[in-house]
């Protein structure tokens, strides 16, 4: 029994240092991954698919190790366009369940998320929902040459990528499940909100959020509201 506890406590550890970890620094971390996956451009998400996105769901991963305990787990952003405004601000979302590549002592991963039009975006409006089941969902091409034009892309809700180990590619996260992170919302915006209360609303963007939002500008070719 001693030692399944010290086991136990082990592989929590670096759960608790996701958990300590603050709604502004993920916000940072989120445009550090995007900025790293896009810069390199042959290995990147396509530009088009961007730009044609109407939502983008960010989670860095740990930055020193990744972990399994009861299932993945991880958390990020989702954030929308508004209509002739440019990106709006960011809910903060926890992701769970899926194959994200996390392994016990393993690098970290990172999840990106494209959703692709209006129904796949209205799923953000739940108190949950689960890729593949309640919304399709695809791997999404890689690279500015990758066919992007395909059926797979152009009927999915959901395009996603992941990357960890230095490796980044598309892969289907069918049965991840989103729902809102309450917590770190009213981190960011002083009070419980959920995912629905802030995508494509007036709230203002917080200051935390510019430089991921700048980055979504950069290679989206839309402009800030």
């Amino acid at each position: 029994m001693r030692k399944i506890l010290i086991l136990t406590a082990t592989l929590l550890t670096p759960a608790i240092g996701l958990l300590a970890a603050t709604a502004q620094e993920r916000l940072r971390d989120s445009a550090e991954v995007f900025h790293e996956i896009m810069a390199t451009p042959d290995k990147g998400i396509p530009q088009d698919l961007i730009a044609k996105a109407a939502c983008v769901v960010i989670v860095p991963g740990l930055k020193k190790g990744a972990f399994i305990v009861g299932g993945q787990y991880g958390k990020g952003f989702a954030i929308c366009r508004r209509e002739h405004a440019g990106w709006g601000p960011p809910a903060a979302v926890r992701v769970e369940g899926g194959s994200f590549g996390f392994q016990i002592g393993g690098s970290s991963t990172d999840v990106v998320m494209l959703i692709m039009n209006e129904s796949g975006m209205r799923k953000l409006d739940r108190d949950k929902f689960t890729l593949g089941a309640d919304a399709s969902v695809a791997a999404g091409p890689v690279g500015r040459t990758a066919a992007a034009g395909t059926d797979a892309y152009m009927t999915a809700e959901i395009l996603s990528w992941s990357r960890a180990r230095g490796l980044f590619a598309g892969i289907a996260l069918n049965g991840a499940t989103l729902r809102p992170d309450m917590d770190d919302n009213k981190e960011l915006y002083g009070e419980r909100l959920n995912s629905k209360e802030i995508l494509m609303t007036n709230k203002p963007v917080p200051e935390a959020a510019r430089p991921l939002i700048g980055e979504l500008d950069k290679y989206s070719m839309r402009k800030q509201g």
